[in-house]
């Protein structure tokens, strides 16, 4: 505080604001430069002014849009997390944190903002990490998988100052990528979408080792066998191996005929557009993947249609209201849909497939099919190493990440999973076991799975994130926040006719998730209450 002091060559002061124009949870952005382009955003917290980027680092949406609640601000499109003090990311998706700039008070009322040239250049930035010059003869941990969560522990494990070797294992082909465009641009370059790039993981010193499956473990001797012989020591182990897309064998015609995919690589997704492109194209399941490839391929096919066990789509997730219009959006669009019709064999002409015949009877035309429906945790490799592992084959893990046995209550020494094959207690539901396969929740439990390998046991950190996914189908985007696995009724606002709602999911008074379309940042919003321990009450929302 005090007068203005003369500015640094390589920095810009602005002037932003009386210090009584902004009430306390504000934000607004302040224009830095002459040429309009280079902004900040400005927030007034728990009454203080605080600086920093304002644009989302996942795909740069306006944080000014988003949601700020004490001291945090959540993206409005995809629900991540920035700390206003630091900038720091503390929930994704995303890895990068957002820059932050120094404010100051001066002749007593004025806000002024000093930010450095250079950082302006850039909305993210990226945290400090170590980069040892040699790790020969460190420590040794070894990831086991090339998701989201393998990135966000290696990352956290080097800007928390670990200096040994860590290696990632994974049975991919690319370096850690960004899954969730494989089913919205499904013709887009592997390289497009990595999460980083090669030479990122080269400057922090770890090693990717691609097209390496994981067979067996030995929690004894601590060594994981793969696939090509190899035999690989760690001192500590994360297992974030994800899952598999389910697949139809019983079904006749699935393992004989040809242009039959389910969508888990950029190789699937990049001959699925080929293939289709023109061509009548059946997809099995009408999961969010499923629908989300109907999307993309609707206008490209001769013909999209979509098959399906339930009477709407979404229907155990999202209810029959909200899955009939997001039914309804696609048939507008051309798809069709043939629900309760499950598929029960696939006909083909010299080898590859022309039909789909369902339960009822009735034969669709199909040069291609897409099954949607459901993955399997790429787990068999543990199964008979003493882990607790769920009925379907997830991996139980306590509260801060670490592999529980199977005969007791006790965690195997040096082993964490995360990811979607971790099964953990969630504060949100009193500590019931939960496994959510989001990409956001990846992320995160990649980063308290990193933090804990390097921690000791009193600074252990728990799970502790509200679960957010989204989709986009037709440039329109659903935000969903909470676990509402048994919900008993659905309270909506607004209109889903006109498609702008907010579909609060209920278990008896209190309400445990939210889906929202044209409503931000509402699930943002939502999602920091629930992280901050509020219980959102039914009578609270029927009105509001």
């Amino acid at each position: 505080m005090g007068n203005a002091e003369s500015t640094p060559d390589n920095c810009i002061d602005k002037y932003a604001c009386d210090v009584n124009d902004m009430k306390d949870g504000e934000m607004r952005e302040v224009v830095m430069d002459e040429e309009g382009k280079k902004k900040v955003l400005l927030v007034r917290s728990d009454g203080e002014y605080y600086a920093m980027g304002p644009k989302c680092t996942h795909f740069g949406a306006p944080l000014v849009k988003g949601s700020l609640r004490n001291g945090h601000v959540r993206c409005p499109w995809h629900g991540a997390c920035f700390n206003v003090k630091t900038g720091d990311i503390e929930d994704y998706p995303g890895l990068d944190c957002v820059p932050s700039y120094t404010v100051s008070i001066q002749d007593g009322n004025k806000v002024y903002i000093r930010a450095d040239k250079e950082v302006l250049q850039s909305h993210k930035r990226v945290k400090p990490m170590t980069c040892p010059a040699n790790v020969d003869g460190e420590p040794h941990y070894l990831v086991i998988g090339g998701g989201p969560a393998s990135v966000t522990c290696v990352e956290t494990l080097r800007q928390k100052s670990f200096m040994g070797k860590i290696t990632i294992a994974t049975m991919e082909s690319h370096v850690p990528y960004d899954r969730t465009k494989l089913s919205k641009a499904m013709d887009i370059d592997p390289e497009k979408i990595y999460l980083r790039p090669p030479k990122f993981y080269d400057d922090i010193k770890v090693d990717i080792q691609t097209k390496k499956e994981a067979v067996s473990l030995d929690t004894e001797s601590q060594h994981v066998a793969f696939s090509d012989g190899d035999r690989i020591k760690y001192d500590k182990l994360l297992i974030a191996t994800g899952g598999r897309p389910r697949t139809l064998p019983n079904i006749p015609g699935w393992t004989d005929l040809k242009n039959i995919f389910v969508l888990r690589t950029p190789e699937d997704a990049k001959a699925i557009a080929e293939i289709a492109a023109g061509k009548n194209v059946v997809v099995c399941g009408a999961s969010f993947i499923g629908m989300e490839v109907a999307s993309y391929l609707v206008g490209k096919a001769s013909k999209v249609q979509v098959c399906e066990f339930f009477s709407v789509p979404f229907e155990r997730v999202l209810g029959k209201e909200v899955g009939m219009f997001l039914q309804r959006m696609h048939e507008n669009k051309g798809v069709e849909f043939y629900m309760n019709a499950s598929m029960v064999e696939l006909q083909g002409d010299q080898g590859a497939v022309q039909r789909a015949v369902l339960k009822d009877g009735r034969i669709l035309e199909a040069d291609l099919v897409v099954a949607g429906v459901g993955v399997i945790p790429n787990t068999e490799f543990v199964k008979d190493c003493g882990f607790s592992l769920t009925k379907h084959g997830f991996i139980n893990t306590d509260a801060h990440l670490r592999v529980m046995k199977s005969d007791s209550q006790e965690v195997l020494p040096n082993v964490y999973a995360a990811g979607d094959i971790a099964t953990w207690p969630a504060f949100f539901r009193s500590d019931e076991a939960v496994n959510v396969q989001h990409w956001q929740m990846a992320h995160y439990l990649g980063k308290i799975a990193g933090t804990n390998m390097v921690v000791d046991n009193e600074n252990l950190k728990k799970v502790r994130s509200i679960p957010f996914f989204w989709t986009v189908q037709y440039g329109k985007s659903l935000r969903y926040t909470g676990y509402g696995v048994g919900f008993d009724d659905i309270v909506m606002v607004g209109s889903v006719d006109e498609g702008k709602f907010a579909a609060y999911y209920t278990k008896g008074e209190d309400v445990i998730a939210v889906a929202t379309l044209m409503m931000d940042p509402l699930a943002a919003d939502i999602a920091q209450r629930m992280l901050d321990g509020e219980i959102l009450k039914k009578k609270d929302i029927v009105q509001s």
